[in-house]
């Protein structure tokens, strides 16, 4: 948004470290207001599996499914951030990363199984599903979609794998937002960013409470093909704008 409006954030270092960190913790905190029960079972779960040294129950597996899913987003993130920033930020990468993985999420959906659950995951499982993420650094491939792609192919219903995906995330915003906080909180906020800084956060925190109960609603009834479309319509858009020469091939 900021390079199709050429918004001035996209030249202000300091400006953009307040909005990333407003974001993540504003998002942060609508998915855990969302899930607070689920998060609160499966850490005791958790911790119990730790105490026991097994793993005996569903939700210990779950829980261990998403510690072990979290560790490949976490080594990407730590060693490729400032590659995707440098280099495959751009807005043309963007648009055919969007394209092609909404192609992707669309025929996986129509092929694969419904009959599995949220029980039924393992920690292997957890572990594609993690490696799914981690390749959700590339911007345009986006985390829930390629995570709620793979879970499909893996024969989870879409609800699902959109759940698994949306709890998945929890650890890595936690952790982006905590390390983009601690920057910040070196470099100084922003003279002014105060009030938009916490605005911010509350607009993020109620849109992300808001998306996630709307999209496990709908996707109880419904496919993925309104957002493949939104997907395709949006790349087509920026190509569009590049081939023109109405805004510049590069950020």
């Amino acid at each position: 948004m900021p390079w199709l409006f050429d918004w001035s954030i996209l030249n202000d270092i300091g400006l953009n470290k307040a909005f990333d960190v407003a974001l993540h913790l504003g998002t942060l905190v609508g998915a855990l207001v969302y899930f607070r029960r689920d998060v609160a079972r499966y850490l005791l779960a958790w911790i119990r599996s730790i105490r026991q040294r097994r793993i005996s129950t569903v939700d210990e597996r779950l829980a261990w499914a998403l510690v072990i899913g979290t560790i490949p987003g976490v080594i990407a993130g730590a060693t490729l951030e400032s590659v995707v920033e440098d280099e495959l930020g751009q807005p043309v990468i963007i648009a055919a990363m969007l394209a092609v993985f909404g192609v992707v999420l669309y025929l996986v959906d129509r092929v694969a199984a419904r009959q599995r659950d949220l029980r039924d995951l393992s920690v292997p499982g957890g572990l594609w599903l993690g490696l799914a993420q981690a390749l959700a650094l590339q911007p345009g491939i986006s985390r829930s979609g390629i995570t709620i792609t793979v879970g499909r192919a893996m024969g989870f219903g879409r609800e699902a794998a959109a759940r698994f995906s949306f709890l998945l995330s929890l650890p890595i915003i936690a952790g982006a937002g905590a390390l983009k906080a601690f920057d910040l909180v070196q470099t100084g906020m922003p003279h002014g960013m105060a009030g938009p800084f916490v605005w911010g956060v509350a607009s993020s925190a109620v849109s992300g409470f808001l998306v996630i109960a709307f999209l496990l609603s709908y996707l109880r009834r419904h496919g993925f093909a309104v957002f493949v479309w939104y997907r395709l319509a949006a790349a087509a858009l920026v190509i569009g704008l590049v081939a023109a020469g109405v805004r510049p091939p590069t950020v």
